[in-house]
């Protein structure tokens, strides 16, 4: 048998090898340290009422896994009591339940906008909103980020140039490597003007922006041409994701979406946890209150230091620029108890590695003061 670099049409060691020349060669690594890297904000990942709540329902005879598509004996009880809950508690007609972000962004992409249609992507959309478009039956723009009158400019040149379907417009609340918001309200007018779906990824919103952590979509959840893709492996701490929209559209997911149709249904036992998880956000809305304080935090004591961050939320980039520069100032935190990941191209544009600095309540000021302390010394350590 030939070594599996030396099979024919795919040379894998060669592949790697240019990636580490590029200082682009990725490892896992596991979690240590102080937490400025996870996507845990509110860190419900580790809260008592969600074990609980599991714990609760494996007594009661929950199943771990739904032992089917949601079409066949998967449809759990389960299932439905979140979707009925989630609906309720976003303030929408209807839910449904996917096992993550990236496979809802995904799901929906391929199954709602048809031939003719046209999707009008911001930039810096996640890799699953990228890879829905690529394999959906429609066309495919990019506009410039958090630019409305690119958005703008894109419909009417498609129009002058043809185009006669419907246009979706895709973006994200809070931005997932720059932490910057979206101009929803500018979005939604221009959605309205040109008969547009607005499509809108809450993965770093929901549990952290809004009312009850219902994310910044909360004004504009009850509109027709609205869909939003609520992520609950982040703020919620649980697994999965909440598409919410109208029922005629959830109905069509259900009947044509192939990524539900023939995909085994999400556990029920995540499903129990999500729904604990938004029960927390309605009745301790101290905790939405208490990131937003740290957050706030983090800012002022990041400024008072003279560093620099582009960013305003509970993702804080540290623009390196170089991608080894980068990489060995995360190492350089981590060795100092600080767990901080470099973030590198193609997840970032070329020119821009950085370090991804999250801010949860697994974390507090002290931590907080000692890391940028930590950072502000190594920075000042490799500059010279």
């Amino acid at each position: 048998m030939k070594p599996i670099h030396a099979v024919k049409g795919g040379d894998y060691v060669a592949a790697l090898h240019a990636l580490k020349e590029a200082e682009r060669l990725r490892g896992l690594r596991p979690r240590a340290g102080g937490d400025f890297v996870s996507n845990d904000y509110l860190a419900l990942a580790t809260a008592p009422r969600i074990k609980n709540a599991i714990s609760a329902a494996l007594e009661a005879g929950t199943p771990i896994g739904a032992g089917g598509s949601r079409l066949l004996r998967g449809n759990c009880e389960e299932h439905e009591r979140l979707e009925a809950e989630a609906a309720q508690f976003f303030g929408v007609e209807t839910a449904l339940f996917f096992g993550g972000g990236y496979v809802a962004n995904f799901a929906v992409l391929t199954t709602l906008p048809q031939r003719g249609d046209l999707l009008v992507l911001d930039s810096l959309v996640h890799a699953s909103i990228y890879e829905g478009a690529r394999a959906s039956r429609a066309d495919f723009r990019i506009s410039i980020h958090n630019d409305p009158q690119s958005v703008e400019s894109t419909i009417c040149e498609w129009r002058a140039n043809g185009g006669v379907g419907r246009v979706w417009i895709v973006v994200e609340s809070v931005y997932s490597m720059d932490g910057d918001f979206a101009p929803l309200t500018d979005l939604v007018a221009i959605a309205d003007r040109h008969d547009a779906f607005l499509m809108i990824d809450e993965a770093h919103a929901t549990g952290v922006y809004g009312e009850r952590g219902r994310g910044l979509s909360a004004p504009y959840e009850k509109r027709e041409n609205l869909l939003v893709v609520h992520t609950c492996g982040k703020a919620l701490g649980a697994a999965g994701a909440l598409v919410t929209a109208q029922r005629v559209l959830r109905d069509f997911l259900v009947n044509r979406c192939r990524p539900f149709i023939f995909a085994t249904a999400p556990s029920p036992l995540m499903a129990v946890a999500v729904r604990e998880a938004l029960l927390i956000l309605r009745e301790e809305p101290e905790r939405q209150q208490h990131l937003a304080n740290l957050v706030a935090f983090t800012h002022r004591e990041i400024r008072a230091r003279g560093l620099r961050s582009p960013s305003d939320s509970q993702i804080v980039p540290y623009i390196v620029g170089d991608n080894a520069r980068a990489m060995a100032l995360a190492s350089a935190l981590q060795a100092r108890g600080f767990d901080i990941r470099g973030i590198r191209p193609p997840t970032v544009p070329a020119g821009t590695a950085r370090l991804r600095i999250s801010i949860t309540l697994n974390v507090g000021e002290d931590d907080v003061r000692l890391m940028l302390d930590a950072l502000k010394e190594e920075t000042r350590s490799w500059s010279r």
